[in-house]
């Protein structure tokens, strides 16, 4: 890299881990000030506050703002190098504004690798400690039990529960249908499940199971208890808050493929959190050119004008990841179209500022 290559990324790397951790500062205390009433009645050791509450809030707010700050610090340095007439000077001494653009996109390489390992393997085990410090200090953690779960625990074999309960942890009105092809094996009926802890297995009380064999035969077996152990778990049956934050991108791709080959549906929150992981990470390239371009030339109004365009598109583009989403969970948008169309739409409104930059 040559001196002005090294000279905008100190600004640029420099401005953006200053503004994360202006902005981390300010929500720690925000928070702090909330949380505090809670921590006293609840006699919250101060070592679990400090390193399994804030020591993992830190990192996952952080990544949280990262792309807005990413753009925001853009506007920042570049429209103060603007108006100090030190882009005038860059250009006019022959560099062009795509060399321009090389240290800002060396920059948001080095946030979005940054961002995307935080993000992906590091903050959901953290998570995991955050969240369980939430439950038991700062309020219950939120669980639901599920109705009308019909899912596939192995191939051919399909259970369905009318209603789980997640405080006691038992499933009303339990069938076990086993097929062989299209042709019904076995059934199982229970008037209710029940996890054992001890074994990891089911316990299903007054059940009634049914083997059907060739001819027409029956045999038919009933009883007021019976030990299984099955391909299913307790959370399976229920929806646990933000469960799918405390896993890696490995944990779950394999989560999402288990529960689609069970035929279980509702895993659109995490296929949209696999995808956002990646999309929130590249994003760093997108605004931080359209941040250049935006900010690199003088307008009237001053560099408050930057800034204040700057935190509109800003809140813009997260507004538009909301609402994408949220189409993608409530209605039929593909997950993965809607977690990167903001990208997409907004790589346009860059590709236009870009080519209106001063060159």
């Amino acid at each position: 890299m040559k001196k002005l290559d090294i000279y905008i990324l100190k600004k640029f790397l420099g401005t953006f881990f200053f503004a994360i951790l202006l902005i981390i500062s300010i929500s720690v205390v925000f928070d702090l000030a909330e949380k505090i009433d809670d921590f006293l009645e609840s006699d919250a050791p101060l070592q679990a506050i400090v390193l399994d509450y804030y020591a993992n809030f830190i990192p996952y707010f952080a990544n949280l703002f990262t792309p807005l700050f990413v753009f925001i610090a853009v506007i920042f340095f570049t429209s103060k190098m603007a108006y100090q007439t030190e882009i005038i000077a860059i250009l006019s001494s022959g560099v062009s504004f795509r060399r321009l653009v090389v240290p800002y996109i060396i920059g948001a390489a080095i946030i979005s690798t940054f961002s995307f390992v935080l993000g992906a393997y590091i903050i959901p085990p953290a998570n995991k400690t955050r969240l369980e410090f939430e439950a038991t200090y700062i309020k219950k953690r939120k669980e639901t039990g599920r109705t009308n779960i019909h899912m596939q625990i192995e191939p051919g074999v399909f259970v369905y529960v009318r209603r789980y309960s997640s405080l006691r942890e038992v499933g009303d009105d339990f069938t076990l249908e086993v097929f062989d092809g299209k042709e019904l094996k076995t059934k199982l009926t229970a008037l209710s499940a029940v996890y054992d802890t001890l074994s990891s297995g089911w316990i299903l009380q007054r059940y009634v199971k049914r083997e059907f064999l060739d001819g027409g035969k029956q045999i038919i077996t009933e009883g007021d208890r019976l030990d299984t152990v099955l391909n299913m778990r307790p959370i399976d049956l229920k929806e646990e808050r933000k469960f799918y934050e405390t896993m890696n991108n490995r944990e779950l791709s394999v989560y999402i493929d288990e529960q689609l080959a069970r035929g279980v549906g509702n895993v659109e929150e995490f296929v949209i959190e696999k995808y956002r992981r990646t999309a929130s990470a590249f994003s760093a390239f997108i605004l931080s050119i359209m941040g250049l371009s935006l900010a690199s030339r003088k307008v009237r109004g001053g560099m408050g004008l930057h800034i204040g365009v700057g935190i509109a598109l800003s809140f813009a583009y997260i507004l538009f990841l909301t609402i994408s989403t949220t189409f993608a969970i409530n209605g039929n948008m593909s997950p993965l179209l809607a977690v990167w169309l903001p990208n997409i739409v907004f790589a346009g409104i860059t590709a236009f500022l870009y080519y209106k930059a001063p060159k």
